[in-house]
Order: C-alpha cells, then structure tokens, then sequence
C-alpha cells in the first residue's frame, strides 16, 4: 500500500529549480544528497540541467518509467500537469504546491477539480500544500525539510507542515530517529486512514505518531485505528480541543458533547493514545520505540536521593500504577549489598555518595523480582556521583538479566536530573536505548501510558448486540414530524419512541382539563407525577412545568392551574396541549442516557446520574456508537458516582444488566435513524436487581 510514494523506483521532480531558496531547488537537493539509489528526473520547460541532471521540459517527455511524480508549481498549472503525469500513467503523486482549499473557495474548486480528475486516472496524490514525506529505510528525503533524520522505528504524520520541520530539527538533537516522516497537507485524497494501514503493515515502523487537526471520516479511521493498535501503539494529539465543537444544544447530552468529547470517546474505543501536548508524544514515542510493553502495574524506584524518589512514588500512586512490594528474597539481597543508611523498601534509597556499583547491585536484586513489572532509576548528579559509569551500569541490566533468567525483559527508564553534569550519562543512555526523562513525572507518565496499552491490546474483542424492536412504528412517527415540518417530538411522541425499542414506560395519559386529570389520576392511582404537555417547551423542569408525588385529588386541582399559569406566562407562544398525568415510580436510582450526532464520528452515546444536576455535576462518560457490551458496562463503571450505584451503607446494588441493555438499545436507535440529531432519556429510574428500567421521560430532536 503506497509502495510508490516511499519506496519509488524513479521520481520526476515538477518545478524544479535551479535557484538556491526555491522550495524546487531544495527538494531536488535533498533527493539527491541524501543516498537515494532510484532514478531522478528534474521537469523545467526552461532548463536544460539542474544540479547536474538532465532537465525534461515536460514529464511527458521522460522515456522511462516513472513511479513518482513530486509536483511545485503554481496551482493554476497543476491540473494541466495531472493530466500529463496520467498520459504517462504515473499512479502516485505529491503536490507541495499552495493555493487550494486554505486560500479560500477559488482554491477549494480547484482542489476539488484537481480531485475528481485524479480519482479517474487512477492516481493517489498527497497533500496539496505540504512538506512532503522522507522514508530513511529507502534514503529518501522527497521534501523541503532542512535536514534528514536518522533512522529508528518511529514514523510519524502531521497536518502541519511547520510543525514537521520543528520537530525534525529538535530530533536530531536528542539522537531520536525515525521510519517514516510525512507532511498530509490538505488531505486532498490521501489521509490519516490511509497512512495507518500503510505504516502498520511497515516492518520499518514500531511507533506511529500523528498530529492531526481534524478527521472527516470518523467511522472509517476507527476502524483503522483499531486495526492497527492491536499490532503497535498509535499515538496522536489533536489540535482545537477549545470550542471547536461549539453550537447551539437542546438537549442535555447537545450540551455536554463538544466535538473534543467526540474525540477522546472515538481515540479510546479504537485503542488510540492520545496525548495533550508535542512533549508527551515523543516522551511516550521514545518509551514505546525502545522498551517492552509492561505486564503489569508494579513499578520499582531507585534513587540516590530521597525527593525525587517520594515525588516518584507520588505520581505512580496518581496513576494506574502501583509500587511494587518486593519479595523477602530481594529485601534480604538489598540489605547484605547495600550500605546501612539505605532504604531498603520500594523507592530504594542507595544514598547520595553512592557508587555506580550500589546502583548495579539494587537494580539487579530489583530488575530480577517476579513483583516487579518495571524500573524506574533515578540520579541527581551529587559530588561524588558516577554519572557516565552509572548509566553504563544501569543500561545493561535487562540484557544481563536475560542472559541469567532467560526471562523476557522488562520496562526500564532513567531519570538523570539536571543538565550539565548528567549531560554524558544522558548519551549514554539514548545510545544504549534506554529512555531518560528530565522528571520522574515524565517517566511515570509514559511507563502508565504503555500499561494502558498493554491492558487494551489484552481486552476481548468488543461482542455487540441487537434487539427485536418496532422500526415501523418510529418510521412512522418521524414521517408524520416531516410531513407537519416539526423537529422537536412532544414528550408523548419521544416516549413513544423509545418504547419502540423496548423502554419499558409508566402508565400515563393525557389531560386537558383538570377535572379529565383527576379521572386520569383515579385510574392510575396516587400517588402521581404532573408534566406540562407542549413540544415548545423541551426542559420542563426549568419553568415549573413538572410537579411531583401528588396524593390527592386537591393537590392535583392546585398543580394542574399553577402549572398552566405558568407555562403561559413565561412562554405565552407555546403550543400548550394540556398536562399529562403519569404513574409516579418511587424506587431506583436515575439515570440519563443520551446521544447527540457529531459530525466527525456520528452518534455519541452519553451516561450519568440523572435529573436536573446532570449539567452541573457533569460526571458522565461518552463512547461512540456502534456501542459493544464491553463499552455500555465501562461506560457505566467510568463515572465517578459509580459507588452510588453499586450500593453504598446497605443499599443493595441496581440492576446493571438492565442499565447495560439500556445503553444498547438507545446505541441501536441512534444507528437505525441517523436523523436524530440529540435524543435524553432523563431519568430513566433503576431498580435493583431483577428489577428492570423505566424510561420516566424522553427529549427528542431530528432532522427533517
């Protein structure tokens, strides 16, 4: 899969140039200065020969095979270009050039022209207006960039391609390097799904990083994403997390989801790890790319200064990790080898005058325990401490553990804090590939992102479930909404629906007038729940429009009038249909569920503690639909009040299987009518065990 694009066997470059500064002179530059054994063919009507090479006025003109077409000319030249590169059936091409979609709807036609006529020859194209891509393996540097990086088992894709030169020369300072580098640009055809198939087929790469600033084909890229993160880890941040998905909301769950949530919920069900800041990409990059994944959650510090040993402990604590209790066997082997002022138990303290030799035989003693699953070494540079020696030491642990044991290795991680004096022991380690962080947080921080990614990778695969429900009849009542040009379904209406799908609902009936609400009450027997019926005004509660526990037939008099008074004062042009009287459910605990549509990833199942608080509070968890059962329960367990429905001070626990199918069936409502935009069932009250869910209200938003 884009076998041409990194490993091409003869390349034409379109506009190159023979002027030092042009963007055409610096690619054909570092095509050729870099090792890449192919065939190159620079394309300029007005050259002859460009840095040595013979010139072709057009590609057309080339007599041999070309695999590559890399293209820098103005973008008003390039469609006539495409169909030049296709007569002389070049399937693969990369656009530097500007001027497109991000200039504006001029450029966004001629993006989209040069697309379709693309798309017809066959032809793949990256970009327009990007860097370009470098594949070390091949020794190709098909870019502008100003320098090539060295080779490692990390590849990486950006939208930005600033961003890509940045981090290219950071790399190069902290001997990082990489597979694959490459610069999307607009995406005009080639995109983030196409780059993860590609490099998680490539045995070159290890890692795969990106940074993205949108995706367009949500359900696509996860499906890819998980692919690819069961074979190796895939790490992205994305950009615009702030009001990015911002837009006018009616219903709780609208509210709550910004496009951001959307995003966490699609990256975590895929097995993607995504990261806040570029620091902790190449953090958890350089982790990942040199280290075992963990096969557990035990971690062992050591250190030779007590502060930074706590603050590890500390941050471990903070995470999913644990530190570890070391077996009998290693306490007594730290004691007979370690001075009487060390600290024996997890961190180990080999004190600050100690050698490297202290170093090797606590790491040793701790590396072999079955306890731990990972190591974290920590060295402030003190007088007499053996910077260079010590990182020696500590780098061939895991090998000569091994050699001992003839056990897998395990995670291992410096932290040599400070600058000049760790300066040496800090190449030591990179050059052994042992990842060293400035912090212990940053360490801490990449080992928990690894044994996250362990845990995932071992979870069963997701198991899905679908229901017999009524479509017809929720076919129906959105043809009847469409037909009278309404949006918003009534509350009966809403309730109607989910009902379809299998909600059980309270008895309830519709009332006009309050004497036809104390009929109503009798049959269904005190006590009862009031709601203002009118599909203008979708939060009942927020004017007074629900009255709960009603006893009496007095009471109901009472309500009914206040209710209707109300109603119409604060919202004199709604369609008020009278009030409708409901069996009132007294046990359970409520819930919400509910889902709103992103654009990006579709239908976005929420979940929380029900009733008025759910905004306020705002502890509810998000997935994506298709929802798997695996995902309805974590969904459930995530959220912080989760206790609460497990049972607290004798309480028994709620009916999850109950609360799990809930999620289930909203999770098959939202798939089967992609016209819902927003939809809450709040509450839906929880019985315990055996004891099922009642929806007790529904909202409804589509669009027609």
């Amino acid at each position: 899969m884009l076998e041409n694009f990194f490993k091409p066997n003869s390349i034409a470059v379109i506009g190159a140039s023979r002027k030092e500064g042009k963007v055409g002179h610096s690619l054909l530059r570092n095509i050729l200065q870099y090792g890449y054994k192919g065939k190159v063919y620079p394309v300029n009507p007005k050259a002859r020969r460009i840095l040595g090479l013979k010139t072709y006025p057009r590609v057309s003109k080339i007599k041999n095979k070309v695999d590559l077409a890399i293209i820098i000319v103005p973008a008003k030249y390039i469609p006539s270009i495409i169909e030049d590169c296709g007569r002389k059936r070049i399937d693969s091409a990369i656009i530097i050039s500007a001027g497109f979609k991000e200039s504006g709807k001029k450029g966004s036609r001629l993006e989209r022209e040069i697309l379709k006529r693309a798309k017809s020859l066959k032809m793949r194209i990256m970009g327009p207006n990007c860097l370009g891509l470098i594949d070390t393996s091949s020794n190709l540097n098909a870019s502008f960039a100003a320098s090539m990086p060295a080779r490692g088992n990390i590849a990486f894709f950006s939208q930005s391609g600033a961003l890509c030169t940045a981090i290219l020369d950071w790399s190069s300072s902290v001997n990082l390097g990489f597979s694959k580098f490459i610069s999307l640009g607009n995406k005009m055809d080639i995109d983030e799904i196409d780059l993860l198939l590609a490099l998680g087929q490539d045995r070159k790469t290890k890692v795969i990083l990106g940074y993205l600033e949108g995706i367009n084909k949500g359900t696509e890229f996860m499906e890819a994403a998980r692919k690819v993160s069961l074979k190796k880890p895939v790490i992205i941040t994305k950009s615009g997390r702030t009001g990015a998905g911002a837009r006018a909301a009616s219903s709780h769950t609208g509210t709550l989801a910004g496009s951001d949530t959307a995003y966490n919920a699609a990256f975590r069900q895929s097995g993607i790890i995504r990261v806040e800041t570029i620091r902790e990409l190449f953090d958890y990059a350089i982790a990942f790319s040199s280290q075992p994944l963990p096969r557990g959650r035990n971690l062992a510090v050591i250190t030779n200064a007590g502060g930074p040993g706590i603050l590890a402990a500390d941050a471990a604590e903070k995470s999913i990790l644990k530190m570890a209790s070391f077996s009998q066997g290693t306490i007594q082997n730290l004691r007979e080898n370690l001075p009487p002022a060390a600290a024996l138990y997890n961190p180990v303290d080999v004190i600050g005058d100690a050698p490297a030799v202290l170093y090797e035989k606590a790491a040793e003693a701790v590396y072999a325990d079955s306890a731990v699953d990972a190591l974290l070494a920590i060295l402030t540079p003190q007088d007499m401490t053996e910077v260079e020696k010590t990182a020696e030491i500590i780098s061939q642990i895991p090998a000569k553990s091994q050699r001992q044991k003839r056990e897998k290795s395990k995670p291992l991680f410096a932290s040599f804090m400070g600058k000049s004096r760790v300066e040496k022991g800090i190449k030591i380690l990179q050059k052994k590939g042992i990842p060293n962080y400035s912090y212990p947080e940053g360490a801490i921080s990449s080992l928990e992102a690894m044994t996250r990614h362990a845990e995932w990778r071992k979870e069963k695969k997701p198991s899905y479930k679908s229901f017999p429900v009524k479509k017809e009849k929720v076919e129906e009542i959105f043809q009847d909404l469409k037909e009278r040009g309404r949006v918003n379904l009534s509350e009966q209406e809403a309730l109607e629906v989910i009902s379809a799908y299998g909600f059980p609902i309270p008895r309830r009936e519709l009332a006009e007038t309050s004497r036809e609400a104390v009929k109503t009450a009798k049959g269904i027997g005190y006590p009862v729940v009031l709601k203002i019926a009118s599909p203008d005004i979708l939060h009942k509660s927020d004017l007074g429009g629900v009255r709960v526990g009603i006893a009496n037939s007095r009471e109901l008099r009472t309500a009914f009038g206040e209710i209707i008074s109300r109603a119409k004062t604060l919202m004199p042009q709604a369609l008020i249909r009278g009030i409708s009287v409901q069996e009132m459910i007294k046990s359970g605990k409520e819930v919400i569920i509910g889902m709103s549509r992103d654009p990006s990833f579709g239908p976005l199942i929420m979940f929380g503690l029900g009733g008025i608080y759910v905004e306020v509070l705002k502890d509810i968890s998000f997935r994506v639909a298709p929802l798997s059962k695996e995902d309805a329960s974590s969904m459930v367990r995530e959220i912080s009040t989760y206790p609460l429905l497990k049972g607290v001070r004798g309480e028994k626990a709620v009916d999850f299987s109950a609360l799990h199918e809930s999620l289930l069936r909203v999770s098959q409502l939202a798939i089967d009518f992609p016209q819902i935009l927003e939809m809450d069932i709040n509450p839906l009250k929880v019985g315990t065990e055996g004891k099922g869910a009642v929806a007790l209200d529904a909202r409804i938003t589509i669009k027609i």
